[in-house]
């Protein structure tokens, strides 16, 4: 199925649905002793959810069915859930006001996402001084076809979803999602009962630039990219960190780690292949001093644990380079001669045996 945008219309989201700003729930203050609500935040991961809590006292979840909507965090992270959930700060919910398909909000939630991601910044066009006034989206609409082949909109004489009485196409929308289904992702990491565990008892700190070479990225405007194979690597949270592919040449190796100290700032990304990188973006580069070949899988342990160290930076301290060069991280460790070393080898193997390991291109 194609999408042809050039006959789709302009809905404002609160007469699509319902907008509630959510249960502002401090995470810190939530308690986990039989959890058993899916507590969604502002992150841009996991479908929002953050952890499991406890059913809070004369505090109903949310109905599962929903669309949750990060206004601040990672902004315009846009997610359907499937089970019942509350939310913490900044946390819109959108409730359908007629029945929508699971599948026509999947449509729906990748289009406010698209469309937050351009439009609303923090502390700058922020997104929650505009999702219940003139927040909208576009989407496709109900065609009737006359006798000679002519298409107009269909309209509805209760302007039910637009003031100009346009009907969004629900059933285009849930056609479109299922044809983009295919046959469910296979593993041949098999279950047993000798995974490796995580346990940071043993873990030890290490300095970042200790371990790798920190360089810094090139600024490169819109108008002066080209058109091209090499992968530009932003300050975004999502697809690798993927912004654009563009001509001009790589300015770093493959096999490194970027990570970005603006714009999403904490978002660690392992980079296959030669690539250029925003100047909000920098490069960590393996150091050979290691004694070991960097790979995927020690990358994709590494990149979860810097991730952890975003909340340390915001507008007040940045992660400069300078910054990033003195962090300090925890890791695995192992012992040699009197003195502690990463324990790449343990990283590696546990990354491995997680299932779905042997799909990771």
């Amino acid at each position: 199925m194609n999408l042809n945008t050039e006959e789709w219309k302009e809905f404002f989201v609160k007469d699509l649905f319902i907008i509630d700003m959510g249960n502002k729930f401090d995470k810190n203050k939530m308690t986990t002793q039989k959890p058993s609500v899916n507590f969604i935040s502002r992150t841009g991961s996991n479908n929002g959810l953050d952890l499991k809590v406890d059913l809070v006292e004369d505090v109903l979840p949310y109905k599962e069915g929903s669309i949750t909507l990060a206004l601040g965090g990672s902004t315009g992270a846009c997610y359907f859930q499937p089970k019942p959930f509350y939310t913490g700060q900044n946390v819109a919910v959108l409730i359908e006001k007629t029945p929508i398909s699971v599948y026509a909000k999947l449509f729906i939630t990748c289009l406010i996402m698209n469309e937050c991601k351009y439009k609303f910044i923090a502390f700058g066009r922020e997104l929650n001084t505009h999702i219940k006034r003139d927040f909208s989206i576009f989407l496709p609409v109900c065609y009737e076809t006359s006798n000679d082949g002519n298409k107009t909109p269909r309209l509805d004489n209760k302007c039910t979803y637009s003031s100009d009485g346009y009907i969004p196409d629900f059933i285009f929308m849930e056609k479109y999602i299922k044809s983009l289904n295919s046959k469910p992702v296979t593993t041949n990491v098999k279950k047993n009962s000798s995974l490796l565990k995580i346990n940071t008892d043993g873990w030890h700190e290490f300095i970042l630039s200790d371990i790798f070479d920190i360089k810094k990225g090139k600024r490169l405007t819109k108008a002066d990219q080209t058109d091209g194979k090499t992968p530009y690597i932003g300050a975004t949270d999502s697809n690798n960190g993927l912004a654009n592919y563009i001509g001009q040449q790589p300015l770093h190796d493959g096999n490194t780690i970027t990570l970005s100290y603006n714009g999403s700032v904490g978002e660690a990304f392992y980079q296959p292949v030669p690539f250029w990188a925003t100047d909000d973006v920098n490069v960590l580069y393996f150091k050979k001093e290691n004694g070991v070949e960097f790979n995927k899988y020690i990358a994709l342990f590494i990149c979860t644990i810097l991730k952890k160290e975003k909340y340390r930076y915001s507008y007040g301290r940045k992660w400069t380079l300078e910054n990033m060069k003195s962090s300090i991280i925890r890791l695995p460790s192992v012992l040699k001669n009197d003195e502690f070393f990463p324990d790449f080898e343990y990283m590696e193997k546990y990354i491995k045996q997680l299932y779905y390991s042997d799909r990771i291109l």
